[in-house]
């Protein structure tokens, strides 16, 4: 059972898996560092100086219950970039694999001889011909 486990852990699908979620969680710290540090201070100096991150609604009168509906923004806009960033790559990834020349695939082995005992038959038939 560990020998398993351990060729479960080392299948190439595993070890990209791993990789995708440590580069994604790596990327979310950029985006969301994108989108508090350099996106949202001048949408909030455009707005007369608003700050989203504190923009709430206090529902309670000791304002401890609050709906903090400018972190919600700030999440839609965080989301929006990445949804921006995703398809950036996957067009530019896209386009890379359409420039790349594809090769045809190799002829069969059965069909090269095929075709050289019909070339073969076709210069004995020239050749018998030309005798004659």
């Amino acid at each position: 059972m560990l020998l398993e486990f351990k060729k479960f852990l080392m299948r190439g699908n595993v070890v990209d898996l791993a990789v995708g979620i440590i580069i994604g969680a790596a990327f979310g710290k950029i985006v969301d560092s994108l989108v508090k540090d350099l996106l949202m201070p001048p949408l909030g100096y455009l707005l007369s100086g608003v700050d989203f991150s504190k923009m709430s609604w206090v529902l309670s009168d000791d304002g401890k219950t609050t709906v903090n509906y400018g972190l919600f923004l700030n999440n839609i806009i965080q989301f929006i970039v990445i949804g921006l960033a995703v398809f950036l790559l996957i067009k530019a990834l896209n386009k890379m694999s359409l420039h790349k020349e594809k090769a045809p695939p190799p002829t069969p082995r059965q069909e090269v001889l095929l075709q050289e005992i019909r070339d073969l038959l076709v210069n004995h038939k020239n050749d018998s011909s030309k005798n004659s």
